[in-house]
């Protein structure tokens, strides 16, 4: 895992600043303190911030095909590059180093741009093409490594790994996007090409970009795709499917496993993390696994049972990191630098936290359990969708949701999370008479990224299942939760179950297996029985929250105080004072609580925007 960056001017007139591309690699170094490097050709310049993982000594990047005239950088994994490599050896092809991503200049000599169909990994990768002027910058099918772009007026194209080595290039302005930020109140959180900064985008998955003389071109390689009703496999056995599910995952674990320095799991006392650790520990028995879990003091419900049932059974070096509002309190600065976005929820914090102290025994890589509940149906909403069904429920009577829906998924009938027409009423009361002015052009609801034809004659559950991975997993979960936390402390988030094999096969499963007799997960659960303790097995899905903003107005800090005044609020432009006072009287009372995840955390949202403005100096609303 790594950072990159670069300029690249279409128009070749000027060619890439070497100050330029030496300050937006340094914004970089906590993703990568291992080494740098970089390219130049005219108008085009690289830059390479490296953590070592794989070929610790010889991987440095950009590398190079045989003849120099193909360029690449690559943040991220190349799972499959074994296999890869020796059929380019077949073909003559010759490599220098024993990194994973060295296959990427000869893979694109052989299939072009096409070589994204070949590949199973994570990664934002940059394939400049010296013969033919073109760059192609492309992202992983899950979005599980972060690629931004921006292009100048001048027509200079910015890339990066992360948005504040973007803002170093001297032609990019700082203006809040407030459909980004309209997206945070509406949705799970922001979603690609949206970022919260206006004219910087986020690549979107399964998506590369084509850039040269002509301009720029982004284009699709990779959906996910599930079945049409009507187009359902014939079933197989219910063993075939338990079976051929373990087989995968442990490919997947085993493919995650491939490292030359320490790879630890995060565990949570569920299901997801402990298949993982479970898996770790049968691959390789003879490693002695470290691990690691987050807990919160005094709280009631909490998960250090379970996780050392599945740390016995594995046999782990555990490590658990203990939190409270304090111990928020203290990272939610660091945590929005490297989020770059506000958040509606805290946890983030704890993430940052247990990467630290991976990174502080030594630990460079951890698995985690991202994915599974967007694959399994693991949230609630998706038992909700199978009781609508079986009560043969109708949609909602109100005409205003129903429109909502009609707009936002191409089907009034489509159920997901929140209630879009309570939303629409808030906008109003939450935001300032500045953005008010400004909302039917920048409304989250008249622009949702997502293809409604991916929906339309699916199962309700693959509905679910693709809005989730739209938007919940690739710019929420898998960027602020992970990557952005994760590479903070310069450690490397790996995700078994987003393997492109394994989707695929799962694509294929009925829901009514995936969810039998309203039991999440029940295919995984059967896989997963070699090698996970039987309680874990049989264990109700658990969601469990971090304190949030009520929890933070008691502790009374002065920075909490400052930043959700009324006069920080009118100053800033953004909110309505007198919404945000009333807000914070609710919350500071002492019966008051927050029915997560049905409720979002408003203050939180607030709080973290305003800490955002502060932190990447971004101008006042006026």
């Amino acid at each position: 895992m790594c950072g990159i960056s670069g300029i690249f001017d279409l128009t070749g007139r000027t060619a890439a600043a070497p100050d330029v591309l030496h300050r937006m690699a340094d914004r970089l170094k906590h993703r990568g303190p291992d080494g740098c490097g970089f390219f130049a050709d005219g108008a085009l310049g690289f830059g390479f911030r490296r953590l070592s993982i794989i070929d610790v000594e010889g991987g440095q990047q950009p590398m190079f095909n045989e003849n120099g005239s193909v360029v690449t950088m690559c943040n991220g994994e190349i799972y499959n590059y074994t296999e890869l490599r020796q059929q380019l050896e077949r073909k003559g092809h010759h490599f220098h180093t024993r990194c994973d991503v060295e296959v990427l200049p000869h893979l694109y000599e052989e299939y072009g741009i096409q070589l994204l169909d070949h590949l199973n990994g994570q990664f934002a990768l940059a394939i400049y093409d010296k013969k033919r002027r073109t760059l192609f910058l492309a992202r992983d099918h899950f979005g599980v490594n972060p690629l931004f772009y921006a292009l100048t007026p001048g027509g200079v194209l910015v890339f990066a790994s992360e948005i504040k080595c973007i803002l170093e290039h001297p032609q990019i302005e700082r203006r809040v996007d407030l459909t980004g930020l309209d997206q945070v109140l509406c949705f799970p959180g922001i979603v690609s090409p949206y970022t919260m900064f206006e004219n910087i985008k986020s690549l979107k998955a399964g998506h590369y970009i084509r850039a040269d003389d002509g301009g720029i071109q982004e284009l699709e390689y990779w959906d996910l795709n599930y079945p049409l009703l009507k187009d359902t496999p014939p079933p197989q056995s219910e063993e075939f499917y338990i079976e051929t599910l373990r087989e995968l995952m442990l490919g997947s674990v085993s493919a995650r496993l491939q490292s030359d320095v320490p790879v630890g799991v995060y565990l949570s006392g569920g299901l997801d993390s402990s298949v993982i650790g479970g898996m770790a520990h049968a691959l390789r028995p003879e490693a002695h696994l470290q691990t690691f879990s987050v807990s919160f003091k005094g709280r009631e419900m909490c998960e250090a049972e379970y996780q050392q049932e599945v740390v016995r059974a594995i046999q782990s070096d555990h490590h658990d990191v203990s939190f409270d509002a304090a111990e928020i309190l203290s990272r939610l600065e660091q945590v929005i630098y490297h989020t770059e976005c506000p958040l509606k929820e805290t946890y983030d914090t704890a993430c940052l936290a247990l990467s630290g102290a991976a990174k502080s025994r030594g630990v460079t890589v951890v698995l985690t359990g991202e994915g599974a509940d967007e694959l399994f149906g693991g949230y609630i909403g998706y038992r909700f969708d199978r009781l609508r069904a079986s009560r043969n429920s109708a949609g909602p009577d109100d005409a205003g949701e129903r429109l909502l829906r009609q707009q936002l998924w191409g089907d009034p009938e489509v159920v997901y999370d929140g209630n879009y027409a309570s939303l629409a009423r808030l906008k109003p009361k939450l935001y300032s008479a500045a953005v008010i002015d400004q909302l039917r052009a920048v409304d989250c609801f008249q622009s949702i990224p997502i293809n409604k034809e991916r929906l339309r004659g699916r199962h309700p559950f693959h509905q679910r299942s693709y809005l989730d991975f739209k938007l919940r997993l690739a710019d929420h979960l898998l960027a602020d939760h992970s990557d952005r936390v994760t590479m903070a402390n310069s450690v490397e988030g790996r995700h078994p179950f987003l393997d492109i094999n394994l989707f695929r096969f799962v694509a294929t499963i009925s829901p009514s297996l995936i969810m039998k007799d309203f039991r999440e997960k029940f295919v995984l659960r059967q896989a997963a029985r070699p090698f996970v303790p039987q309680s874990i097995i049989e264990r109700e899905k658990f969601g469990w929250f971090a304190p949030g903003s009520p929890d933070m107005l008691h502790v009374n800090f002065p920075l909490v105080n400052e930043l959700l005044s009324y006069e920080s609020i009118k100053k800033q432009g953004y909110f309505n004072p007198e919404m945000i006072e009333e807000l914070k009287s609710n919350y500071s009372a002492r019966d008051f609580w927050l029915d997560l995840p049905f409720e979002s955390d408003l203050l939180s949202f607030v709080l973290t925007f305003s800490l955002f403005l502060r932190i990447f100096e971004m101008p006042e609303l006026s």
